[in-house]
């Protein structure tokens, strides 16, 4: 690396000055890369000369400061340029973009067309083809809701497989609670049942003018042909919607099919609304917390936001309310999301009316969420604070345990013996530094004559004080150095008693000379064990102290079991691979990633086997075959 740099005869100012001076004056994306290769920022302008040198000129050194390497994308247009972007931020999520800040990907509803008696359930990949998907909704408690709403108004089957029904051949439970009507003993026929899911379809769609006048033709031709218990059935149901539709009906009813949309921003956090009124009627109202670390403002923000979330969408409306903030680039969204729509899309900066006192109170909600949100992680600062002076006037100790660490091991009948290695860091978990260990023993399975749990923890706590030894003389810059293993501990607590404790104590002696505490925490009576004490510490269980080991010791627990799981499932499941035709490393890995355990993949139909992204599926009907054959 130095001799690089030495034979490198410009330093990094004057290279990113060389590079800006040949940057292109037209629409485009620009990339921001750090000294590592990282991508640090994505961004698009209409002019990329231009746009480049604001963040220069703005001050930003917390961004200007990382970049090392300049790369550009020319598009034809800004809204190409838009699109681009997006794909860029999806792709590679930099961390000066905005984010969300839970990044998982988002849930949606979906409806399995594929199939005779379509399921409507929960997921959070939308790749399958001939299924419809709806969202993306701001949590999985928002699509649980819906889908307990669609459950009771329209009654779908929730059983999993192509087929309906389960081995007993009698209806289950949802039947008699009218949550199904029970197409796998045939009480619905297959014409009524799609019925019931276009209806499904039809609400998540937002027509609701249509839903409500096909409940009100079907409950009048079910009269009038003296079916009265259907009659009675769609009258219900009729009513139901009718009472959530008045709930839910938007005042003055001049909005029509719109998304509003409100966004707030405080420095290093924002917050977005998504209002989806649909047929006059609020359909949903989502909140989504994002990380804005380049603390960028509002429009910028804003902007950024409608971009990925409608990347994300399999539909939108034909209108987008946003706030005056947007007013200069309304035009581009709309030319960007018209060509994702197919289909015309306006995006307006409503300034009067019914859309702009809804766009109002979408960006009233989202400072409301924000400043709730500050106030709730305050608390918790506060309160974690609170345990750790607690814990450490119990124990003793003359500074606050700032960096905890828990140990704890998992095996089953000596099989794959693991532990893992969690830490808190000022009272909350620092999962960057948590750390598995595949316990060796003299046989490689735990001990001879059985698991050891006093000397695999002895093994461990040795393992990691070795590594501290190894990495605490090593750079910062060094990159062999561990981070989490050149860190002192200022707390070390074992899962276990009064033994785990001593086995702990024997591999900890170069700690204990740097003043680490080392205590154990028993599971049955939450007793709390120091070395060279016989009898636990008084300590009452439902004390912040006691509460926060038992919290260091559950995520220990919850870590180890994880690893010892994965670890298990892995070997039944490669065993089983093994031992099918056709199957390489590749498909192997493909396999694995889309089932996630053993059970899954051996009770796999065939049309699931069909479906696993990356595996043709006459490899798939093969592998049905032979799982079936051997079982």
């Amino acid at each position: 690396m130095a001799q690089a740099a030495e034979n490198d005869p410009l330093t990094r100012a004057e290279r990113i000055a060389e590079q800006r001076r040949t940057l292109p004056d037209s629409p485009g994306v620009y990339l921001f890369y750090g000294k590592d290769g990282a991508l640090l920022y994505v961004g698009k302008a209409r002019s990329i000369r231009k746009r480049v040198a604001s963040h220069f000129s703005a001050g930003n050194r917390r961004l200007t400061s990382r970049i090392d390497r300049i790369d550009t994308l020319v598009t034809a247009t800004e809204a190409e340029a838009l699109l681009a972007e997006q794909s860029f931020i999806k792709r590679h999520r930099p961390h000066f973009n905005i984010r969300l800040r839970d990044d998982k990907s988002y849930p949606y509803v979906c409806v399995s067309l594929d199939e005779d008696y379509p399921r409507v359930y929960f997921t959070r990949e939308k790749h399958r083809a001939h299924r419809v998907y709806f969202g993306p909704f701001s949590s999985a408690k928002r699509v649980r809701e819906t889908l307990d709403l669609l459950g009771k108004l329209f009654q779908f089957r929730t059983c999993e497989g192509a087929e309906p029904g389960r081995r007993s051949g009698s209806p289950c439970l949802d039947y008699y609670i009218k949550r199904c009507g029970a197409p796998c003993v045939g009480h619905i026929s297959r014409d009524e049942y799609r019925h019931n899911i276009d209806a499904i379809i039809d609400f998540l769609s937002g027509r609701y003018r249509q839903v409500e006048d096909e409940e009100v033709a079907k409950m009048e031709a079910a009269a009038a042909a003296e079916e009265f218990e259907r009659a009675a059935l769609h009258r219900d149901r009729l009513k139901a919607i009718r009472s959530l539709f008045e709930r839910q009906r938007v005042a003055g009813g001049s909005v029509g099919t719109a998304d509003l949309i409100g966004v707030a921003a405080e420095g290093a956090d924002a917050n977005a609304q998504v209002f989806q009124v649909r047929d006059g009627i609020l359909a949903e109202r989502q909140s989504f917390y994002l990380e804005n670390q380049g603390e960028r403002d509002l429009a910028e923000v804003a902007e950024e936001f409608i971009g990925q979330y409608y990347s994300a969408s399999p539909a939108m409306p034909p209108m987008i309310v946003v706030g005056p903030y947007l007013r200069d680039r309304t035009e581009v969204l709309s030319q960007a999301l018209s060509e994702r729509r197919g289909s015309p899309v306006e995006v307006r900066a409503a300034e009067r009316g019914d859309k702009r006192r809804l766009r109002e109170l979408a960006e009233r909600n989202a400072q409301l969420a924000l400043d709730q949100d500050r106030l709730r992680r305050e608390h918790r600062r506060a309160r974690r604070v609170e345990s750790l002076a607690s814990l450490r006037e119990v124990l003793g100790m003359e500074e606050l345990p700032v960096r905890i660490e828990g140990f704890d091991i998992s095996n089953l009948g000596g099989e794959h013996t693991v532990a893992s290695m969690v830490v808190f860091e000022g009272g909350a978990t620092k999962k960057s530094d948590y750390r598995r260990f595949k316990v060796r023993g003299e046989s490689g399975n735990g001990r001879e004559g059985g698991p050891d749990d006093f000397a695999s923890m002895e093994e461990v706590l040795g393992r990691r004080m070795n590594r501290y030894l190894e990495q605490a003389d090593l750079s910062p810059h060094d990159g062999k150095r561990d981070d989490s293993f050149a860190s002192l501990p200022s707390l070390i607590l074992i899962d276990g008693g009064k033994g785990q404790l001593a086995a702990g104590m024997r591999a900890l002696t170069p700690f204990t000379e740097r003043g680490v505490t080392v205590i154990s925490l028993a599971k049955k009576l939450e007793e709390v064990y120091l070395p060279g004490r016989s009898a636990p510490l008084d300590l009452a269980a439902d004390s912040e102290a006691s509460q926060l080991l038992q919290r260091v010791r559950d995520e220990a627990h919850r870590f180890a079991i994880g690893h010892h799981r994965g670890r298990r499932d892995q070997a039944m499941t490669v065993s089983v691979l093994d031992e099918l035709k056709g199957i390489g490393p590749a498909r192997k890995r493909a396999l694995l990633q889309h089932f996630g355990s053993p059970e899954r993949f051996l009770a796999a139909t065939r049309e699931e086997l069909e479906a696993v992204p990356g595996l043709p599926g006459k490899v798939g009907r093969e592998i049905h075959e032979q799982l079936n054959r051997t079982s």
